[in-house]
């Protein structure tokens, strides 16, 4: 799980591909029209009400492009804001700050995006006891900002990576089914190679299928594209030492039915992958000698 943003090699990476294509060979406008020995001062400030997320992220940007600029973090993340609020103050070279003003609000954007979209599912979920998580349908590159965004939002994680967790999807067991293996056949073995720390979730689709995985052993079960009533039915007769997650195509007006059956746990791939971007603005001081 990824509890705050540190600047470890992933995220310094993403950084730096953002500036190199937004910057390329240099910012021609400013490097014509503002002298470098420019000091000004500007404010982000927030025009939609949602929830901050990257904070930290985009004072790596303004530092990256330039060491000597001072950005100071107004609000924190995951903290509800609304428009007008001014949620960071920058003070430094003019032209270091106009160079990095799109990368920086664009990562503020999204990721106050996929933070606000979360928590307007966690909220819908409230008072209930279910889990709100993510999935790995993530943008390329941007998992694990992504990832902490949900957990501003008030979500949870999910797999980071593929070997965070035994997940036995629709298509692994469709691989083992040609070899003439039955689903008890699959969670059998995968209990037999699993190493000891990780726990078994089987992806299902049907109650029979749930009973089935749950005799065999699984620890976590998943239930894809169920309805409501069908997944209050499993949940009801599975064994309550049995964790289960809902999944598949759950929006905004259909997860507090979802959470209502009693599941343990419902991922949310939008989250992620289908949010709108939080609207900001960077404006520079006016102020005349």
């Amino acid at each position: 799980m990824i509890n705050k943003i540190k600047l470890f090699k992933g995220v310094d990476n993403v950084i730096n591909i953002a500036l190199a294509e937004d910057i390329s060979r240099g910012d021609i406008t400013s490097e014509i029209l503002i002298p470098p020995e420019l000091i000004t001062k500007a404010h982000i400030l927030a025009k939609e009400k949602g929830v901050l997320a990257g904070g930290d992220v985009i004072r790596f940007a303004f530092l990256k492009v330039e060491p000597e600029l001072v950005v100071e973090l107004l609000i924190q993340d995951g903290q509800m804001i609304k428009p007008g609020d001014v949620v960071a103050a920058i003070t430094g070279s003019a032209s270091g700050i106009l160079k990095t003003e799109r990368v920086a609000l664009n990562f503020l954007s999204h990721l106050s995006g996929v933070a606000s979209l979360t928590a307007r599912y966690v909220a819908q979920a409230q008072g209930l006891g279910v889990t709100i998580t993510d999935t790995r349908k993530t943008l390329p590159g941007l998992r694990a900002l992504e990832k902490y965004a949900v957990l501003m939002g008030g979500g949870q994680n999910h797999r980071l990576h593929l070997d965070d967790g035994i997940l036995i999807k629709d298509n692994h067991i469709a691989a083992l089914k040609t070899l003439g293996m039955s689903l008890r056949d699959i969670v059998t073995m995968a209990k037999q190679n699993a190493p000891q720390n990780l726990k078994i979730e089987v992806e299902v689709g049907t109650i029979k299928e749930a009973l089935d995985v749950a005799q065999a052993g699984a620890d976590i079960i998943m239930l894809d594209n169920m309805s409501p009533e069908e997944i209050k039915q499993t949940v009801d007769l599975l064994p309550k030492s049995v964790k289960t997650e809902a999944s598949g195509n759950i929006g905004l007006d259909s997860v507090r039915p979802v959470a209502e059956t009693g599941v343990s746990t419902i991922s949310i791939g939008a989250i992620t992958h289908s949010v709108s971007a939080l609207d900001f603005s960077l404006e520079l001081e006016t102020k005349t000698p």
